[in-house]
């Protein structure tokens, strides 16, 4: 099997993701992915023309999102019109999912160049705005299936985990902490890119949402998020959310609501794309790859908890590379929920201190068909920062699914 080699990867800068408040909410989506498809060309002297393929990463396909959002970049972009581009939707997992497919593309046998990464404009285009659900309103696989919203299941895992609102709110405080020293050292810089507005001005050239000043204190202060929302009678016989979870969990007598908008992950706009070019083209084009791919895989868990396959997805591409989770030097895992990577960490044994090191989506926000590219160039500038060798980065997933990525620095 051929070598999947990560030449680049480059990101916007996360903006606030509310109309008029965000400092992308004025950018169409497909001219923030055009964006970073055109700073990896000018950062590795690309010829675009031999790109085979771009693909895209995005949650939200409707509206200014919609009409394959990654052809129209590529349009939007000025790149030749031989360069194709198609988009996928897995959730939050897309922009790493839209990666590991562009790598499989190269590791075939069947591509030499690839772009893969992602864009969500969350403040145009917002969550729900597909009015799909979960389920797409599919009523017989509802009937054996309900899947409860999101927010819901992290309390859910918190509650069977014995995680105290006090456990994740430190996790949270943790999280823009870090964030707070990797902006003041000017770690995110190597690969964040500015956006720029039709006269040439920036619209944006840095992350907007982490709040540096957060304490415990005023995370305490803050409103559990899904209380109304798990009492809520909108389960398939009239019962509440929490029942429906509890049906499931019957060894829950009570779902303990702890997340909120402080220790979960934030609503923001923005796009990320990674270069990937097979071993023949490096050695023919003279492009100089940082990393390469050491495996990928995704791996389902139960639909109602939910959120729990980053560990599937971490041991099956662990195993895939012949390694384990102590062989890893730096790990992302998205921070959807406070939860997700305290779960994570917990089942895997995983040193905290490897984790997130960065700080996370809690502190950054998630534009989510955009994470998972933004979190591998985070981890790849890391593992250079740091000198050190492999990193694994890992999502939950809508639907009970988890996607996982190992790279290797060279």
């Amino acid at each position: 099997m051929a070598e999947a080699f990560i030449i680049d990867a480059v990101r916007t800068p996360r903006g606030i993701g509310k109309p008029g408040k965000g400092g992308l909410s004025g950018i169409h989506p497909q001219e923030l992915m055009a964006t970073v498809l055109n700073a990896l060309a000018g950062r590795s002297s690309l010829r675009k023309e031999d790109v085979e393929d771009v693909i895209v990463g995005c949650l939200s396909q409707v509206k200014e999102q919609g009409a394959c959002v990654a052809r129209n970049s590529v349009l939007a972009a000025g790149w030749p019109d031989i360069v194709t581009g198609v988009s996928l939707n897995r959730y939050c997992g897309s922009g790493l999912q839209a990666v590991n497919f562009a790598a499989m593309g190269v590791m075939s046998g069947q591509q030499d160049l690839v772009v893969g990464g992602g864009v969500e404009s969350m403040s145009r285009v917002p969550m729900g705005s597909d009015e799909a659900m979960l389920d797409g309103h599919n009523l017989k696989l509802r009937a054996k299936i309900f899947q409860v919203p999101q927010g819901i299941s992290a309390d859910l895992i918190a509650t069977l985990d014995g995680a105290s609102r006090e456990d994740l709110d430190r996790f949270a405080l943790a999280s823009q902490q870090k964030t707070a020293a990797a902006v003041a050292e000017g770690r995110f810089s190597k690969s964040l890119v500015p956006v720029l507005n039709d006269d040439g001005s920036v619209a944006l050239d840095k992350d907007q949402f982490p709040r540096p000043g957060t304490t415990l204190e005023t995370l305490a202060g803050l409103q559990a998020s899904f209380v109304a929302m798990g009492s809520a009678p909108l389960g398939p016989n009239g019962e509440t959310l929490d029942q429906v979870a509890m049906a499931r969990y019957p060894q829950v007598k009570e779902i303990q609501h702890v997340h909120h908008a402080g220790n979960s992950s934030g609503i923001v706009d923005g796009a990320a794309a990674v270069l990937l070019a097979s071993g023949d083209y490096v050695k023919k084009s003279g492009l100089k790859p940082r990393a390469k791919i050491r495996s990928l895989a995704t791996a389902g868990a139960e639909p109602v908890i939910m959120l729990t396959a980053p560990t599937p997805a971490s041991e099956r591409a662990l195993a895939k590379a012949g390694m384990t989770a102590n062989d890893i030097d730096l790990w992302e895992i998205n921070e959807a929920f406070a939860v997700v990577p305290l779960n994570t960490i917990r089942r895997l044994e995983i040193d905290p201190a490897k984790v997130n090191v960065n700080g996370g989506a809690i502190a950054l926000g998630h534009p989510i068909g955009a994470t998972g590219a933004m979190l591998l160039g985070t981890a790849l500038d890391e593992l250079e920062r740091r000198n050190l060798a492999t990193a694994l980065i890992t999502l939950c997933i809508g639907g009970g699914m988890g996607v996982a990525t190992v790279i290797e620095r060279l």
